[in-house]
């Protein structure tokens, strides 16, 4: 009996952290302060639209310069990325150095916790603007 209770445990501990890859590393309370600093340019929710920059509902998986009706720069349409947690990550930290050109004049969140915040908080959202 006990044994069938430890492999339970086992199983139940393993399941968990499988899940927990699924989910973003930061947290998305956190993100949602910092993004406070983006919400000039940046819309999310469901009455986002574009403004100064395009809205990001759905942003995980999403292909860059894609959002309907938002004018990006030439550099921005050549990018041709998948928006996930690595090209995020990579982009927000400095994002002339990953798009040289680019119009955004951000100058980019150094902190890795609070880049991982954000993404963490935006990948909340679907593409309705909905919370998942």
């Amino acid at each position: 009996m006990k044994s069938i209770s430890m492999l339970t445990l086992a199983a139940s501990v393993a399941f968990a952290a499988m899940a927990g890859q699924a989910v973003a590393a930061g947290d998305p309370a956190a993100g949602e302060k910092v993004f406070n600093k983006c919400k000039a340019c940046h819309q999310v929710g469901e009455t986002a639209k574009n403004a100064v920059a395009p809205e990001l509902n759905g942003i995980n998986g999403r292909k860059s310069a894609s959002v309907e009706g938002y004018n990006y720069s030439e550099p921005f349409k050549a990018l041709g990325i998948t928006w996930d947690e690595a090209q995020f990550k990579e982009f927000i930290k400095n994002p002339k150095a990953k798009v040289p050109g680019t119009k955004m004049i951000f100058p980019g969140l150094a902190s890795e916790a609070d880049q991982e915040n954000v993404w963490a908080y935006l990948s909340q959202f679907g593409a309705d603007g909905k919370k998942k």
